[in-house]
């Protein structure tokens, strides 16, 4: 029994999406794989992030856009969040029914931190969830007239050794893949040109290895 469990929290944590890192003043972050075939989890920037002046941003599996809420706007998601917490017996894990691969990582900061990892389809949660699923379905299809394209600043560079299909392209970074094997590296946007970012990965061949790099956008003050 122990060891079923635990293979099930394996195999939740593989589908997850890769959690964003520490966003200053941040109260609501939603973190979904892309659907987008071939790409990458855990290069995908954050699905919606709300801080504390209302400033949002909506990701998608490269592209970001970034606005600013009214201070109703803002609180009406507080209140939904808060309706959120009150939820008896939430646990950290949350299955909505529909498909089990499918996962969203919901992060509430204003006030104790909550974080809870839905697997499935919002639609189709049971009444008990009806305020998580109702939230979830609605950033994942947020939209404001205030969006606009944001063009971040730095990445998040990780690689991995591993191989993708079809061809693949030279280290072009000034410090050695070896580095970056070991541990993620932050690099600017001009260090980033010419790169695939956000959830679309890069085939890099070095040294006979075969390699899958990934840039993941940073936002204002974010620590990965």
């Amino acid at each position: 029994m122990r060891r079923a469990a635990t293979a099930a929290l394996l195999v939740l944590a593989a589908a997850s999406p890769a959690p964003a890192g520490d966003i200053p003043d941040a109260l609501i972050i939603l973190e979904a794989a892309p659907g987008t075939p071939g790409s990458d989890p855990s290069g995908a920037p954050p699905r919606f992030v709300l801080l504390k002046d209302g400033q949002v941003f909506v990701g998608g599996t490269a592209r970001l856009e970034a606005g600013r809420l009214e201070k109703g706007e803002t609180s009406a998601f507080l209140k939904r969040a808060e309706a959120v917490r009150k939820l008896s017996g939430l646990s950290p894990t949350v299955s909505l029914g529909g498909d089990p691969a499918r996962t969203l990582r919901l992060r509430l900061l204003d006030g104790k931190p909550l974080e809870v990892v839905a697997t499935g389809d919002p639609a189709g949660a049971p009444p008990a969830l009806a305020p998580l699923a109702a939230l979830l379905g609605d950033l994942l299809r947020f939209d404001h007239p205030s969006l606009r394209p944001y063009a971040p600043t730095s990445y998040v560079l990780a690689v991995r050794e591993a191989r993708l299909v079809g061809g693949c392209r030279a280290w072009g970074f000034a410090f050695p893949i070896a580095q970056a094997l070991a541990a993620p590296r932050t690099v600017s946007a001009a260090e980033a040109s010419g790169w695939p970012t956000g959830g679309f990965p890069a085939s890099v061949c070095a040294d006979d290895r075969h390699y899958v790099v990934t840039l993941r956008p940073l936002l204002p003050g974010e620590r990965p």
